[in-house]
């Protein structure tokens, strides 16, 4: 799951980058860095909830 999740979130990155998504928080090209952040944390989510199970 955190595999195919920072994929998504790597192909989002990847379009921010080339046209800004347009989203109220993702306005411009520099905001990026805003989806890794996001990656940090549902990758660090999904890691503490498969040690969990």
């Amino acid at each position: 799951m955190s595999k195919f999740l920072a994929l998504v979130i790597l192909a989002m990155m990847i379009i921010q980058l080339i046209k800004p998504l347009g989203w109220p928080w993702l306005k411009k090209r520099r905001d990026f860095w805003k989806l890794a952040v996001l990656a940090l944390a549902a990758i660090s989510l999904t890691a503490v909830m498969g040690h969990w199970h």
